[in-house]
Order: C-alpha cells, then sequence, then structure tokens
C-alpha cells in the first residue's frame, strides 16, 4: 500500500511538550459510527461488565547518555539489549566513533564493540545489567521523542512513566497509558473490570521514518515482548462470555496479535515481535483500543487505519485538529472500536 495514503497536515502548535494535568483530564474522541468528544475520565462508563482491560507495564529507562570520546562529545540512544551488558545505540554523530573506541560516562568507560549501519553502535558498558540500570540512573536522561524540541526536565522522569510502569527495558514510553491515574485505575476497576498486564519493550525504532513509497518494503523493528499463562487465561475467559477486549496503546494491540492464534484464543508469549499491522490486517483478539494520535505516515498511524478504516481515521484526525486537539506522546486520546 502507499505510504502516502497516510499522510495528513498537522500544525506544530498541536504538539503537545507537556501532559495534561491530571492526566486522566485529557481529552478523548470516541472513534466508532460517529465522532464523540470527551475525556479519559469517562472511559469508565464506556465499558461494561464482563470487559477486559490490558495495559503495557514496561518501564522506560533513561537511556539518553551524553558521553565523550576524548574531547569529542557523542550522544547516544540505547534502544535494544541484545546481551547481558551489550546495547544496540543510535549515536550522534556516528562518524566520530569506531570499534575499540573507548567512551566516558561519569566514572565509566564503555567499549564500542561493533558499528552498524545508520548510525548504529553496539556498546558493551563491561558491566552486569544491574550495574548498567544504576549507570543509567545516575547519569542518563529520559528519551523524549524527537518532536518534543527540548531538553528533558526532572519532571519527565515521572511524567513519561505509566501508572503501570514495573518492568525496565523501554526506551519510549507505552503513552496511551500516560492516561491513567489512581482514580481512573480505581474506577474501572469499581465497574468489576480486570486492567491485566503485559510486557513490550517499546524501542527507539517505534519513531523511525518511513522511508519507502510503499508499506511492503518498510522493515519493521523488533520489539522483546511477554503475554503470561496467567494474562492469557484470564482474557480467554472474559471474551469466551462475551466481554471486549480493551488493548491500551499500540504496543499492547501489537504483542497481543503476535500472540493470538488463527482462532482467536492468547496464547502465552515470550520473545520477539516485528508485526507490521496495515489496512487489509484480520484481527484476531482486540476489539477497542486506547490510543494517542500519530504522526503522519508513521506505522503506528497505520496500525490504527487497519484497525478502525482509514477513511474513518482520516475523518477523526480532520475533526481532531479542527476541534485543537493535542497530538502525539503527551497528548490526547482516541478511543477506537474495531472496523466491523
Amino acid at each position: 500500500m502507499r505510504v502516502d495514503a497516510f499522510d495528513f497536515d498537522l500544525p506544530d502548535a498541536l504538539i503537545a511538550d507537556r501532559p495534561a494535568r491530571p492526566r486522566d483530564a485529557a481529552r478523548m474522541l470516541v472513534v466508532g459510527d460517529a465522532l464523540l468528544d470527551r475525556i479519559v475520565r469517562d472511559l469508565p462508563s464506556l465499558l461494561a461488565p464482563g470487559d477486559v482491560v490490558v495495559v503495557n507495564d514496561t518501564r522506560v529507562i533513561p537511556a539518553r547518555l551524553f558521553v565523550k570520546r576524548g574531547e569529542a562529545k557523542v550522544e547516544l540512544l540505547l534502544h535494544k539489549r541484545v546481551a547481558p551488558g551489550l546495547w544496540l545505540a543510535f549515536a550522534r554523530p556516528a562518524k566520530k566513533l569506531k570499534p575499540g573506541d573507548r567512551l566516558s560516562l561519569g566514572e565509566a568507560s564503555l567499549l564500542v564493540a561493533e558499528k552498524q549501519e545508520a548510525g548504529e553502535v553496539v556498546i558493551n558498558f563491561e558491566a552486569t545489567d544491574a550495574e548498567v540500570m544504576a549507570l543509567l540512573s545516575r547519569h542518563g536522561h529520559i528519551p523524549l521523542p524527537p518532536y518534543i524540541k527540548r531538553a528533558d526536565t526532572p519532571e519527565d522522569a515521572s511524567d513519561y512513566q505509566t501508572l503501570f510502569a514495573r518492568k525496565d527495558g523501554a526506551v519510549a514510553a507505552p503513552t496511551a497509558g500516560l492516561h491513567f491515574t489512581p482514580a481512573l485505575r480505581d474506577a474501572v476497576a469499581a465497574r468489576g473490570i480486570p486492567i491485566l498486564t503485559v510486557t513490550l519493550h517499546v524501542g527507539a525504532g517505534t519513531f523511525l521514518p518511513v522511508k519507502v513509497d510503499d508499506t511492503d518494503d518498510h522493515p519493521m523493528h523488533a520489539e522483546w515482548g511477554e503475554v503470561t499463562a496467567e494474562t492469557a487465561d484470564k482474557v480467554n475467559m472474559a471474551r469466551a462470555a462475551g466481554g471486549r477486549l480493551l488493548a491500551i496503546g499500540t504496543t499492547c494491540v501489537r504483542l497481543l496479535e503476535s500472540a493470538a492464534s488463527i482462532g482467536g484464543r492468547l496464547e502465552p508469549f515470550t520473545g520477539e515481535t516485528d508485526i507490521f499491522i496495515t489496512p487489509g490486517y484480520a484481527f484476531r483478539l482486540v476489539d477497542r483500543m486506547l490510543t494517542n494520535f500519530h504522526l503522519p505516515r508513521s506505522t503506528l498511524f497505520m496500525l490504527v487505519s487497519a484497525f478502525a478504516g482509514l477513511e474513518r481515521m482520516k475523518a477523526a484526525y480532520a475533526h481532531a485538529i479542527g476541534e485543537r486537539y493535542r497530538f502525539y506522546s503527551y497528548g490526547d486520546a482516541s478511543l477506537l472500536e474495531r472496523a466491523s
């Protein structure tokens, strides 16, 4: 499918660089047979007993590092753990680095173990995973998306984590989950609706531009995920009893659909997924999705267009732009019904 089918014009003024406060005060566009302007706090009233909600419990690590090679300054963005103490990273400027180089980060010395294409390097921390995390906590920065054009602040350390964040490994937040507050979580639970967790460690590839003309030619990034047997059993029981599955964010959708059987059952899953969902994909499991508003020509806008229908999503985004909804990671939300 042609990538330009997913293009649209967005005024820069609608790109949010701070979250709504409180988080559940963000606006929410309900996209179904009609478009309804609501707020995220209304979500529990749009759910029914028997439904089930699935969230991503990944935790964003301070993956942006400012290191030195001698006197030269280099920025690293860690984006994937490949082995204990070894991380793939985007380097800028990458031309200053070569295998065997030593980089200083505070009291630590890092090794450039390998140089790959497109500005990627393999960094060997020569440390255990626990020691790496401790080093990042001391010297790393929250990896805000590139369209938030400001430096990270101390507030971002909490603003860019979801209420459900438990497992270190993401370098981008599962942003639909950012809208949840303890009050919203409790209001969902008060309706007898369970909130279950899966883990997908979101990689920086989620922000990589699509540089090809046809979606068939786009190499999708892989991310590590896990669906436990307990979560799978509870989802399957809820859906067998007629409940609907609401996935909080595209990360949940990608993992749940990766772990779904042809018959529509959720299976336990541990490993990497590079699933690329575009219009024409037959969804096996997810009935509804809460998600933010995404970049034009992005794999995420392709996914939501596959889920709710391309023309419906174009109409929804035109409405959101006209009504001055806030876009992207710190922006407002949309609640999507799956197209029949």
